[in-house]
């Protein structure tokens, strides 16, 4: 870490313009950024006032850094309008930027209790309440984290998304996206979609079926926005994708709860009175389970005869690293029943929020309709530099990268687990991102995600994916993609010695109470 002491004075033996501060450079940042965001902070504190700011040899020599660097500082922050240059006397602060308005903070008096709103009372809902998988935000921080739905930052395509990012802010590609659409999807992003990914899984669809959304939770909160409501009854797998009855739930439907066995969504009367039917057949959430292709027909065969929509989260496909996975249910669909949810968080980043939605044209209208209200279309940048990245090669070259770094690391988990975790029972499927995994009875697995956190291993409980209130409570679900190859075997082991341990102790108590 590099710094420039502070200090609320000058040094006696140095000019006014020699005037101290505080400057932290730390690893991991551009150092131009750096001091120029420290430098638009003091400004806007007015730190400098009239006073020269430090010359560029001298700020150089204490922080430890280039002279040129300090230069380019200077001169770009000259070019926006932060600093004038004057010739002989150095880098003042614009005395033009103290004539821009500011507004005033008012202290206002406290208020009473009585006279505040109470929002408890207003809330028509409470969307706080609903139950997630609490997942660490600094779980980067931690060295085993074996959690689901995050990547490793290494393995990001930097430098390819950096240079189709530079490309769409090539001052002759810069129109393509700087302007408002208002509902308009990015032309080039829906083609490639339509013809490099959409094609993969089976499914033919026009522009017009297409729409672009910020991801899976949102193609799915605007869907249950349109179509669920009180008396719509919608099916949701159990245990399954929590969100997805926390979505339709906030949306006016009581979802019900929906059998699986070891095919996946089990068919027949628990469907019949379903309006929608929410289902991942690719790798059922979370138990990993691919539905086969004669269910697949006969649950869009019951589909048509009961007449329910099918909406299919095809999540993980794009990066199975099964030679020949089955397709989607989209691609098998006659009737138009099916409506499909896709996006490029697991195979390219989930911060990115990008997802699209395939469907019949009048509810893709709607859809778009509705999408304007809330945020008029996906940001234009990210949508046109996607576009490009898929357009280029780069998105294919990525995913068949990844197929075998997640191979390597599915074989490396199954052994792994095979060896330390004997008493627990493992469901896994080839292809799948994790493993659904049930503890001995006796073990609480929130007891066990707390005790394996304080070892640095993360692990996710499996209580919330299930709906009903009395539930089993021995479920983890256990994930590789943000967990480093070298990393894995080194955090089995520390997990199953923490199962084994809790197991003994549970034992042991339990012999003692009788």
């Amino acid at each position: 870490m590099r710094y420039a002491k502070s200090s609320p004075t000058f040094n006696g033996d140095m000019g006014m313009n020699d005037c101290m501060m505080n400057i932290e450079l730390r690893p991991g940042r551009g150092l131009q950024q750096q001091i120029r965001e420290k430098l638009v902070e003091l400004i806007q504190h007015d730190y400098f006032g009239t006073r020269p700011l430090p010359s560029s040899r001298k700020m150089a020599q204490r922080l430890k850094v280039s002279r040129n660097t300090v230069v380019l500082v200077y001169e770009s922050m000259v070019d926006e309008g932060y600093l004038v240059a004057r010739e002989r006397s150095g880098f003042f602060v614009n005395p033009e930027l103290d004539q821009e308005p500011t507004l005033k903070l008012v202290q206002s008096r406290p208020q009473l209790d009585q006279n505040r709103p109470n929002w408890q009372k207003r809330l028509a809902s409470a969307p706080a309440s609903f139950s997630t998988l609490n997942k660490d935000k600094n779980w980067i921080s931690y060295p085993y984290p074996f959690i689901y739905g995050q990547i490793e930052p290494s393995h990001f395509p930097i430098y390819q998304w950096r240079e189709c990012s530079r490309i769409a802010q090539n001052r002759n590609c810069v129109h393509k996206w700087i302007e408002d659409y208002v509902d308009v999807d990015d032309l080039e992003l829906v083609t490639q979609i339509r013809q490099q990914i959409l094609s993969k899984r089976g499914i033919t669809a026009s522009n017009e079926e297409i729409l672009i959304t910020m991801g899976t939770q949102n193609s799915l909160f605007m869907l249950a926005s349109l179509l669920a409501g009180d008396g719509v009854d919608v099916g949701v797998e159990n245990p399954g994708y929590a969100d997805f009855r926390h979505i339709f739930n906030q949306c006016g439907s009581k979802p019900i709860p929906l059998a699986l066995d070891h095919h996946g969504l089990q068919l027949g009367q628990q469907l019949s009175q379903c309006d929608y039917v929410c289902v991942t057949p690719s790798h059922q959430y979370p138990t990993t389970v691919t539905m086969p292709i004669e269910r697949r027909k006969a649950l869009l065969a019951q589909a048509a005869q009961d007449d329910f929509v099918l909406i299919e989260d095809d999540y993980e496909s794009e990066v199975n690293f099964i030679e020949q996975p089955l397709p989607a249910l989209k691609s098998i669909d006659q009737d138009g029943r099916v409506i499909y949810i896709g996006s490029l968080s697991k195979s390219l980043s989930p911060g990115l929020r990008i997802g699209y939605l395939v469907a019949n044209k009048s509810l893709v209208k709607e859809l778009r309709a509705l999408r304007r209200l809330v945020y008029r279309h996906p940001p234009a940048n990210n949508q046109r530099t996607a576009a490009l990245f898929i357009g280029q090669g780069y998105y294919d070259s990525h995913v068949r990268r990844m197929r075998h770094v997640y191979e390597q690391k599915w074989l490396l988990m199954q052994q792994g687990l095979q060896q330390h975790l004997p008493q627990c029972e493992v469901h896994a499927t080839p292809g799948s991102f994790c493993f659904w995994i049930a503890l001995p009875p006796h073990i609480c697995s929130s007891e066990l995600v707390i005790a394996a956190a304080k070892q640095g291993i993360l692990v996710e409980s499996g209580d919330s994916l299930f709906a009903q209130e009395r539930a089993p409570k021995n479920y983890i679900r256990v994930g590789f993609s943000a967990i480093s190859e070298d990393r894995i075997s080194a955090g089995l082991t520390l997990l199953g010695s923490l199962v084994a341990q809790i197991a003994n102790t549970t034992c042991t108590q339990a012999a003692h109470s009788y």
